[in-house]
């Protein structure tokens, strides 16, 4: 029992986190040293900055065709919108699905499906709140397509926020991914995009709490129609 209590509160680490963690825990020694009441907010910001980038194992449905959330976060925007134009994927308007992060969600970001990465591009920005829809147009971003088992792609954008400074991509072009398998991440507080193959409705609604690599966002084999949410 004290091994699972102990797994809840420690979790894995992205390797990016161990470039900031070490600092802000010496800004927190200091901090101490000059006035106690002040390293205690230090010692806030450096637990903070532990669980930021905190990189858990996710259990990811693998049935054929399901499409899941490539970030934590909640549903921010659903609407049709041409996909980034370096991606090369026309200009039909396609169902985009934003998953907005704050400060507090895990940012390892990962694929929403099998694939081979067919294109990577990326473009700076400004660093408009990325819950905006002007975001994915005007923010700094990392686009990505991935090549589907039946020919179609799908395009995965990481967007910069108010306060993201850094979009990190660890995979390449020509890379195969298996769905839920990380990709990048995000620092600090940010916005990913997946526009959803033509015809392709999402199950998943407004508002709505993503958790990355599990929650489902849209089947490729369903007809099923767009959902909609209550607030119960």
């Amino acid at each position: 029992m004290a091994a699972d209590m102990l797994s809840t509160v420690v979790k894995p680490i992205h390797r990016e986190g161990y470039k900031f963690i070490p600092v802000f825990a010496a800004a927190t020694l200091v901090m101490f040293l000059i006035w106690q009441p002040l390293g205690w907010v230090g010692l806030g910001l450096t637990v903070w900055c532990y669980y930021f980038f905190r990189d858990p194992d996710r259990q990811t449905p693998v049935r054929e065709g399901l499409l899941v959330s490539p970030a934590d976060g909640v549903i921010s925007l659903i609407e049709p919108a041409v996909p980034p134009a370096e991606l090369e994927m026309g200009d039909q308007p396609l169902t985009r699905v934003s998953v907005f992060m704050n400060v507090f969600n895990c940012h390892v970001n990962r694929a929403p499906i099998a694939g081979r990465v067919t294109k990577i591009s990326y473009r700076p920005g400004k660093f408009l709140n990325a819950s905006l829809d002007k975001a994915s147009v005007d923010n700094e971003r990392n686009s990505m397509a991935l090549e589907i088992a039946d020919g179609r792609r799908i395009a995965v954008v990481q967007i910069a926020g108010l306060v993201a400074r850094r979009i990190l991509c660890e995979v390449e072009e020509g890379q195969t991914l298996e769905t839920g398998a990380r990709f990048g991440m995000i620092r600090f507080g940010s916005r990913v995009d997946v526009y959803l193959p033509e015809g392709v409705q999402p199950l998943v609604a407004l508002g709505q709490t993503m958790i990355s690599a599990e929650t489902v966002i849209a089947d490729l084999t369903s007809t099923e129609p767009r959902r909609v949410a209550a607030i119960r």
